[in-house]
């Protein structure tokens, strides 16, 4: 009897299809291309259509993009699949839609997961994309520039659609509990943590919000034919404890506090340990990727220059391949760090320099170190007394680099840890180089 709150026909469809909006004002995310003024929009609206590619991660709203233009102009819309296309269909749907053109009808072709074509059969739509009996719309996971025909890409408009935020998603959630077309007939008790808890699981991906939405109201408990949906409920759905976490609340910053700690402290376990609990509460590792690079300088800096290098090179790791593939790529920088020398010597030279940049006279540069750059520069002893170190034959000259108030004026003082210690030397030997010919 439970379940007859659900007992509906329009209920054994997908969430995600009833819900799929039909005009503009109810989709939800992509402001940037569809925002008053943006150029995608100004197509729409002036029915001005070229052939077009939507590229963006799955669940962002590219077929249903596509729909709502095809409503818009009113064209024919055809909705084309890889799995049941070949050549020879393609070229019937083609001439079906030269028919239309010369009838004054346009026909809105759209291509899901066009990169998964094969250059015949992405060829065989070059010529109607060119004489304008179809308006091409392409949908692609793939980067269109490696995926796509280099001659059908150059007649297309790219447009890259962004994974949608958790407060979009959010929002869309709400909008699936209040709508005759979601769960408006069912009382639904869900609180607005349940909701992020599930935005954040989604990972920008509405089709996975909502159906998950689906799965934790079926499954939710019954009390006076109410549904309950409680935190266990959505961790049993998602199989995924729900760490407390806030993206932008004092746990992000505990949290992160812990992890550059433990790996100041060379402490490898508890490092990995933080990375994890960040990452498997949904941290943008874009953003840990950037705090392990400030790390690299200012906890380790020219004891292993090393460092910086691994840092930036798992920034762009994680930048192209995304999680959860790149969390093995920031254990790799997170366990390095840890075990590598420590020096905080190039950021106790920083904070040191700031303070006299902030607070000393502002001495003007002086007149050796400036470049003349026009006859009365030349006249003004503009680079008058300059030494170029290359020409002599220890690469080093005595010339005097910082305002007279700061002469001699120590920052930088190298550790003795890892290669800083030859740091150290160097410096030892520049400086008794120019004590000795002073």
């Amino acid at each position: 009897m439970q379940r007859s709150l659900f007992d509906d026909e329009m209920m054994n469809e997908p969430l995600a299809n009833r819900l799929r909006p039909n005009t503009l004002s109810d989709y939800i995310g992509q402001k940037h291309i569809l925002e008053e003024g943006k150029v995608l929009l100004r197509l729409i609206e002036s029915d001005r259509l070229p052939s077009m590619i939507f590229w963006g991660p799955p669940g962002v709203g590219k077929t249903t993009l596509a729909r709502i233009i095809a409503h818009q102009s009113e064209a024919n819309f055809i909705d084309f699949s890889v799995v049941t296309s070949g050549i020879k269909e393609i070229r019937e749907v083609m001439n079906r839609a030269e028919s239309a053109r010369r009838m004054g009808e346009r026909t809105i072709l759209f291509v899901d997961e066009i990169h998964r074509f094969n250059k015949a059969q992405q060829d065989a739509f070059l010529p109607y994309v060119e004489k304008g009996s179809i308006v091409l719309i392409g949908a692609t996971t793939e980067n269109p520039s490696f995926e796509i025909n280099s001659a059908l890409l150059s007649r297309c408009k790219v447009f890259v659609l962004h994974a949608l935020k958790e407060a979009e998603i959010v929002e869309l959630l709400k909008h699936a509990l209040t709508s005759p077309q979601g769960f408006a007939q069912v009382d639904i008790t869900i609180d607005e943590d349940a909701l992020h808890m599930i935005a954040g699981f989604a990972n920008g991906d509405a089709r996975t919000a909502l159906n998950t939405l689906e799965m934790v109201v079926l499954n939710g408990s019954y009390q006076d034919k109410a549904v309950i949906v409680t935190k266990e409920i959505i961790e049993q759905c998602i199989s995924k404890k729900s760490l407390l976490y806030d993206k932008k609340g004092e746990e992000h910053y505990n949290l992160i506090s812990a992890l550059h700690k433990s790996m100041r402290n060379s402490d490898v376990q508890a490092s990995v340990y933080w990375l994890a609990r960040m990452l498997e509460a949904g941290e943008d590792p874009l953003y840990v990727a950037r705090r392990l690079i400030r790390f690299a300088s200012e906890d380790i800096g020219m004891a292993d220059s090393r460092a910086i290098e691994i840092t930036t090179a798992v920034f762009d790791a994680c930048h192209d391949i995304g999680m959860p593939e790149c969390s093995v790529h920031l254990t790799h920088a997170v366990t390095y760090l840890s075990l590598a020398p420590k020096s905080n010597a190039l950021y106790l030279a920083y904070e040191k320099a700031k303070q006299d940049a902030l607070n000393e006279i502002a001495e003007p540069v002086p007149l050796q170190l400036r470049n003349a750059v026009t006859g009365l520069m030349k006249e003004l002893d503009y680079g008058s007394g300059y030494q170029y170190a290359h020409e002599h034959q220890d690469k080093l000259t005595v010339m005097e680099c910082l305002p007279p108030s700061l002469k001699d004026k120590v920052y930088y003082e190298p550790t003795e840890m890892g290669c800083e210690s030859r740091v150290k030397e160097r410096m030892k030997q520049i400086q008794m180089w120019k004590k000795q010919h002073r």
